[in-house]
């Protein structure tokens, strides 16, 4: 299948799970997504604390993650973390399907110690991006840190979401975990079946 994201291939699995894979000469990764799991996370994409964060993500999301990212990382980090954020947010749009019958909108606060982070999300099909993450220093690990935002864009574009991130902190690791985890506590919020709700939830009538 061709996409704004290349070529990839998508399998949609039963219930709302879903595997989307993306090769190009730059990097290999394959996801796999079930918003209804118990928060299992097998993450690997050769970036130490980037796995860590999408742990956090899927823990705290309630959503089963597995992620297998091969990438150039003799050049940098960017392309690996780029196109694994593109490839989570294409399998999360997957997993969604009509989005008919859930929340759509979520948000959640999380605090870290001195860091503290808001994540509020709509998941009805309009990306778009805002983030406010004041790092000090240039990476935590193996990860540039200002590679998060724009891996927090690139996931909201795919997953066809409007997502607004702001967050304080002293300590870098802090913050970046204060934020993925509100992420995840929002995302689970959205997702969450709407037992009232019939259909999609926007006046229009589609996403």
């Amino acid at each position: 299948m061709t996409t704004a994201l290349g070529s990839i291939d998508v399998r949609a699995g039963e219930g709302r799970r879903a595997t989307v894979t993306r090769s190009t000469r730059e990097t290999d990764v394959s996801v796999t997504v079930d918003l209804d799991g118990t928060g299992d996370a097998d993450v690997s994409t050769g970036v130490g604390f980037y796995d860590h964060l999408l742990g956090s993500f899927a823990h705290h999301g309630l959503l089963d993650l597995t992620i297998r990212a091969r990438g150039d990382l003799q050049v940098d980090d960017h392309h690996t973390v780029e196109d694994v954020a593109l490839v989570l947010g294409a399998a999360i749009a997957e997993a969604l399907g009509d989005r008919a019958g859930i929340e759509r909108f979520g948000d959640a606060t999380v605090p870290m110690d001195e860091a503290v982070a808001t994540a509020v999300l709509d998941v009805g099909g309009r990306p778009y991006t805002v983030v406010d993450l004041p790092f000090r220093g240039e990476r935590a690990g193996e990860l540039t840190l200002q590679l998060i935002e724009h891996a927090l864009e690139a996931f909201a574009r795919t997953a066809g979401a409007t997502l607004h991130v702001r967050g304080t902190g002293r300590n870098d690791h802090h913050l970046a975990e204060a934020a993925f985890k509100a992420l995840g506590r929002a995302l689970r919020a959205a997702a969450a079946p709407d037992p009232r709700r019939r259909g999609v939830a926007s006046t229009k009538g589609s996403t």
